[in-house]
């Protein structure tokens, strides 16, 4: 079969009716050619059948367990067909029918390795792309909003030592190694609110400091390992006030 385009790849783990939202979000897509591959590590919430059920030679599907959702992404680089990868959450949508149309009109015009554009959340929480990334920030490229060519993979991976930031570490590596991002002003993903890397654990701030500090320089990382702290105490006061609320 020929390349596709792009690669939609979409790691799962008993994501319930969500995936098929997802799924349905890629199907959609018009004037573009694009696959769909799914990863799903041993779900036992009736996801592998329905996804099994999903005939298509545009959709591929592994069921087999994984010990983390970086784990399952790097399996989907390594059977994924198209030019350009992108990474939704089961949880998660592309934003519209044209998004990947609009994404493919700007290939032509680059020649950097990320294209990224902007991300929505379900409780009206908006990211865009910034033109001056910020790399002491985690999130200076969306993951959910941004598209890797292939090429990137080629000698790079998702390091799955890291349970929560491993896309920040890779997304550093990259950096380091000279790639730019090209922004764009395109609404690409609609995200879902509280996941993993949302909920505010500390986990995901000590490996953000963790990874900071592996790929830059430490007396340069220290405000902004203030600030993550910071922000995990202002987070974990939120959840302490809602929980101390009346019913």
């Amino acid at each position: 079969m020929p390349h596709p385009t792009f690669s939609v790849i979409i790691a799962s783990r008993n994501p319930g009716p969500a995936i098929q939202h997802a799924l349905q979000s890629v199907s959609e897509q018009s004037a573009v050619s694009v696959e769909v591959v799914v990863i799903d590590g041993n779900s036992d919430d009736g996801t592998i059948p329905w996804l099994l059920a999903q005939k298509s030679p545009d959709i591929t599907v592994l069921c087999e367990p994984d010990h983390s959702a970086y784990e399952a992404m790097n399996k989907g680089t390594k059977l994924a067909r198209g030019d350009w990868f992108v990474f939704l959450g089961a949880d998660d949508r592309l934003a519209s029918s044209d998004v990947l149309a609009q994404v493919q009109a700007q290939i032509g015009m680059t020649q950097q390795g990320i294209l990224t554009g902007e991300a929505k959340y379900t409780d009206g929480r908006i990211w865009s792309a910034p033109y001056k990334p910020n790399i002491y920030y985690r999130n200076f490229l969306h993951h959910q909003a941004s598209f890797y060519h292939r090429s990137l993979f080629d000698n790079m991976h998702f390091d799955e030592s890291l349970r929560i930031q491993a896309d920040y570490d890779f997304n550093l590596r990259l950096w380091l190694a000279g790639v730019r991002p090209k922004p764009l002003s395109i609404y690409i993903a609609q995200c879902n609110a509280g996941g993993i890397s949302d909920r505010g654990d500390w986990d995901n701030y000590r490996e953000e400091i963790q990874v900071r500090h592996r790929h830059l320089n430490t007396w340069r990382c220290l405000p902004w390992d203030s600030l993550s702290i910071a922000r995990y105490l202002r987070k974990k006061m939120i959840r302490k006030t809602a929980s101390a609320r009346p019913e």
